[in-house]
Parts: structure tokens; sequence; C-alpha cells
């Protein structure tokens, strides 16, 4: 296992603020931002040898600027196809839960067989990994209960019409063809 990057040995919060320095001054000033981590590490009590240098600093901000620059374009994507294509049976939430359950189940697979791992940090890990699961089950049976609410209305809706066009002297058979039509935005 390779040896952990001086940057992911920071504490976290300071880890979070060297994020929000390298964002606020647009990912340049290295030099800058490797001067503020020393005093902010001295503050804090952290040797000078166990901060990351410069070039450590360059790698990461280039990473986390290409990391949020593909969250802000998936963003922007989701946001157009969801106004291009309205999904009122939220099958797009449907399959990302799915895909995000197939990352974790993957991330949890990866966790046992890292056995040589600080007991300490895969404890976390597989906390943090639980965590998701539980999020996305309730996620999942939260977006199961929506459809079946959904369907719930729709059947309703479509009882009502079938009555409607019946009452006012529809065939049977118009009246199933407008119940198929309304069933079918749910479907």
């Amino acid at each position: 296992m390779p040896k952990p990057s001086k940057i992911a040995l920071l504490p976290e919060a300071l880890r979070a603020e060297l994020e929000q320095w390298l964002i606020e001054h647009g990912y340049a000033g290295y030099d800058a931002a490797s001067a503020w981590l020393i005093e902010r590490g001295r503050a804090m009590g952290i040797d000078q040898a166990r901060l990351p240098r410069k070039s450590a600093l360059q790698e990461f901000g280039a990473k986390l600027k290409a990391k949020l620059e593909r969250i802000e374009a998936a963003t922007r994507a989701s946001l157009i196809i969801a106004k291009l294509f309205p999904d009122d049976a939220d099958s797009r939430g449907a399959a990302t839960i799915g895909l995000v359950q197939t990352e974790v189940f993957n991330l949890l697979v990866t966790l046992q067989g890292a056995k040589d791992a600080d007991p300490e940090e895969r404890l976390k890990l597989l906390s943090r990994v639980a965590r998701s699961i539980s999020d996305l089950s309730r996620a999942s049976v939260n977006q199961k209960k929506w459809q079946a609410d959904v369907q719930a209305k729709a059947e309703a809706a479509a009882t009502q019409a079938e009555a409607i066009v019946k009452s006012r002297g529809l065939t049977a058979s118009a009246a199933a063809q407008i119940r198929r039509l309304i069933l079918g935005i749910v479907k």
C-alpha cells in the first residue's frame, strides 16, 4: 500500500481550510499557499517537515480544480437534461441511486481486501461506507414510496376519468384508451 500523501495526513479541518484558500485564490500563488500553510500548521502545532511542499500543493490544487469543474459540469448537464426531458417517474433518480449503490458496494469489497491497512483508518472508512449505505437505502425507499404515490394518483385519476367518460356516453373502448394514456405517464 502506498504511503499516504502529506496532504492526506493533514487534520481534516486544516485540509478544508487549504481547499478554501486554493479556491479563493483561483488555484494560483502556490508560494503564498505554502507560506500560509506553514503559518497555519505552526499555529496548530504541526511540524513544518510534516507539511506538503509547493509541488504537492500544486498537484492537489489541480486535482481539486478538476474535481470541482467535473461537479459543476455534471450539475449543469443534469439541470439541462431535467429541463429538456422531464422525468415524472424519476427513472434517472432510481438509476443514479443504483449506480452509487454499486460504487459503494465495490468500495466495501475493496476495504474488505485491505487487511494490511491501519485498523483505525479502516474502521473510519467502514463507518463512512456504512453511513453511505444507510443514506442510499433511505433514498431508495423514499424514491420507491414516491413512485408508488404517483402510481396511485394516476390510477385514481384514470378511474375518475373513465367514470366521467362513460357517464358522458363514450364507448368502453374509448374509456379504456384514455385510461391507458393516463397510466402511461408513470410507466
